[in-house]
């Protein structure tokens, strides 16, 4: 009989000081997680109440309306063409970003934090507020859904980024210029063949994120499936909104299917 034995990951206190510490540190967490139940106003009791109103809902919306299909076609497609622009229009602004927010491949501190205040800045801005502001300034339609995907998706691709290339080995860096190699080259040779496969992965799942976030985008008017959802409630035609949300589960379903594949096989190639 083989016997395991386990320990722990992380230090555990070994004084009565250190315990008494740690308890602490739990009364506060457990004092923070109370507090903020009361201000995001937590209850269980409206939530078992409302319950009933959740099953009127469903009721309402089943079966979906399947006969509307065929007119959901062109909208659907609209949702990934605004997806597909969003994530390639947002790579290209991301990726020189990118390069100027890791402190790694310039010694100017106010360049690199400066650029990455800036990726904060756009990233703290929700996708609803961006199109929003986007349909203000172009008109309804799906051009400001790719705006909104594109500007947000700047600031989470060039953080990740930039992350990515901050954790790459510095050996060929430091090789590359110890040979005169300027700027472009240790790019080109140091830098990219040690990030391309991540920053691959990475962009791949910000696509399943821009497909999903398409289809929101719609309930302000930003074209796609989420225009045709909307639509549905509000006529209370929840047979429809039924429809709607099957057809943009089996769309995000088919995008992770597909880029998990996709990432499998960059990975695989990868380690080869």
């Amino acid at each position: 009989m083989n016997l395991q034995t386990h320990q722990w990951l992380v230090n555990t206190p070994r004084s009565a000081r250190g315990w008494l510490g740690s308890g602490v540190l739990l009364l506060l967490a457990l004092g923070v997680l109370h507090w903020s139940a009361e201000g995001a106003q937590l209850s269980w009791a409206d939530l078992a109440s409302g319950l009933p109103q959740i099953g009127d809902f469903l009721g309402r919306s089943l079966p979906p309306d399947l006969s509307i299909l065929p007119s959901l076609w062109r909208p659907a497609l609209e949702t990934l063409q605004i997806a597909l622009w969003g994530t390639l229009l947002g790579i290209l602004l991301a990726v020189p970003l990118g390069f100027l927010a890791a402190r790694n491949l310039h010694r100017n501190p106010w360049l690199h934090q400066g650029t990455r205040q800036m990726l904060n800045v756009i990233r703290s801005i929700n996708e609803l507020i961006l199109a929003l502001v986007f349909v203000s300034a172009v008109g309804l339609g799906p051009f400001p859904g790719v705006l909104a995907l594109a500007l947000h998706g700047v600031g989470m691709l060039g953080k990740f980024f930039a992350e990515s290339i901050e954790e790459i080995d510095q050996g060929p860096i430091e090789a590359l210029r110890a040979t005169g190699a300027n700027a472009l080259q240790v790019i080109a040779f140091g830098v990219l063949p040690q990030v391309v496969t991540a920053w691959i992965a990475v962009v791949l799942y910000r696509f399943e994120v821009n497909l999903r976030s398409a289809t929101v985008l719609g309930m302000v008017g930003a074209g796609g499936l989420g225009f045709e959802l909307v639509s549905s409630l509000k006529l209370f035609k929840y047979q429809e909104t039924a429809t709607c949300i099957l057809v943009i589960t089996l769309m995000v379903v088919l995008a992770d299917l597909l880029s998990s594949r996709l990432r499998y096989a960059i990975q695989g190639t990868a380690r080869h």
